[in-house]
């Protein structure tokens, strides 16, 4: 028999696993943002490639909830560890085979056709992955520190882009820009693969969780948990979703969108954006914890969340002059940008699981937050070179204000509903 797992296996199956799952995600969206754009799509009009770049990563939002429902059903249903272990093989495998694929010179439209397949892929294997990597941490947290342990998966992103676009970086100085057009941009789909064999061997030692496990013992699963979601909880799922988009819009728009519009637009060079962004992604880990730190000692993860959405409506307000003030501004823009994105993350990770009752705390855990991410997230690359190309970079700014300022609204709204604490132990 497997012993129990210890805190740390805990913790490190949440963290690295969801790393390995955001690398994939994330080194997908950097390539869509370089190179995807020329090399799969023909040429039309200014700016075209680059749109149809970036409506192939909204593909996999759309995929996400798709994921969600299949995984969770599991999830809720069979255990957390053997839909966690499935996740992973899914997104991993679609990552790995976009290494291989012919580009639009080569097989004409078969060639976007295959690259949206296997994001679609990537989508449906991240909709099984957050909520559970999430559950994994907080039904294992001792009092007092549910937020803390549910800041292990939301770690995870900065530490997946990190090594994404950290990758893509040293990619850029080891090669021409011949090269890394021609093959260089193959090498981190690749390199994945051997990521995925680390995750597995880490999960595949955990048990389930001692709440899932008392939820076992008290009654049995639900028959289709989305069904007793829907019917009993559907208030907590739509204001989880909601409160939950603030993070997507910052995210994407710090990322995915600034760095194909700073390269091509701003005239940035690879390297040095790709240098900037990886310096301000350690103000969004710094944001992350420092969030779950203050919901777990000082206030609850439904106010860090709030303050986290009234500091990222202030931030869109200066995308424009900070983005136009050169290489400085662009980096404060950035930073500040991601490191009030860890605000409105990093108390999800304990917020989102603490709605729902341990039986269907899989699927509406991880509802809320794909759901979320379709709409704060999915679009908002093409969004935003739509806005920007149309009305210019402030338009962006009030784009992801408006984001957060709905987040905030649902957040306020939950206002004497109870504490998040307290649900996280109701009965179903």
């Amino acid at each position: 028999m497997t012993s129990p797992a210890s805190p740390r296996r805990v913790l490190a199956a949440s963290f690295v696993g969801t790393t390995i799952e955001f690398y994939d995600f994330y080194v997908y969206a950097t390539a869509a943002a370089l190179v995807f754009g020329d090399l799969f799509f023909p040429k039309g009009a200014p700016g075209a490639q680059q749109l149809a770049a970036f409506a192939t990563l909204a593909v996999a939002f759309f995929a996400r909830p798709v994921g969600s429902v299949m995984f969770g059903h599991f999830g809720d249903r069979v255990g957390r560890k053997s839909t966690l272990v499935a996740s992973l093989l899914v997104m991993g495998i679609s990552t790995t085979l976009v290494a291989i694929l012919p580009t639009y010179a080569q097989a004409g439209w078969a060639a976007p056709v295959a690259l949206c397949v296997l994001r679609f892929g990537q989508g449906f294997g991240l909709g099984g992955e957050w909520g559970g990597a999430a559950l994994l941490a907080v039904e294992h947290a001792p009092p007092g520190w549910r937020a803390r342990y549910g800041s292990a998966p939301q770690l995870g992103a900065p530490a997946g882009f990190i090594a994404a676009n950290g990758l893509f970086l040293l990619l850029g100085v080891w090669l021409t820009p011949g090269e890394f057009r021609d093959w260089g941009w193959r090498i981190p789909f690749a390199v994945s693969a051997l990521l995925v064999v680390v995750g597995l061997w880490i999960r595949l030692k955990l048990t389930e969780t001692p709440e899932f496990a008392a939820a076992l013992s008290e009654a049995p699963p639900p028959a289709v948990p989305i069904a007793e979601l829907l019917r009993r909880h559907l208030g907590a799922t739509l204001t989880g979703t909601i409160g939950a988009i603030a993070c997507f819009a910052a995210y994407y728009v710090g990322t995915a969108f600034l760095l194909g519009y700073g390269t091509k637009t701003l005239g940035f060079t690879m390297q040095n954006f790709l240098l900037m962004q990886l310096g301000a992604i350690l103000f969004m880990a710094a944001g992350i914890w420092i969030a779950a730190w203050l919901a777990d000692t000082r206030w609850d993860e439904r106010r860090v969340l709030a303050g986290g959405c009234v500091a990222t409506i202030a931030v869109g307000f200066t995308i424009a002059p900070l983005m136009a003030a050169g290489a400085g501004g662009a980096f404060a823009f950035l930073a500040l940008t991601l490191f009030a994105m860890g605000f409105v993350y990093g108390p999800l990770g304990a917020w989102l699981p603490g709605l729902f009752p341990p039986r269907v705390r899989y699927t509406g855990a991880s509802i809320a937050f794909n759901v979320a991410g379709v709409i704060g997230g999915g679009l908002t690359p093409l969004v935003a070179q739509g806005l920007a190309m149309e009305h210019g970079l402030a338009a962006v700014g009030w784009y992801l204000s408006g984001a957060a300022g709905l987040s905030l609204v649902a957040l306020v709204a939950m206002r004497g509903r109870g504490s998040t604490k307290v649900n996280a132990i109701e009965g179903p």
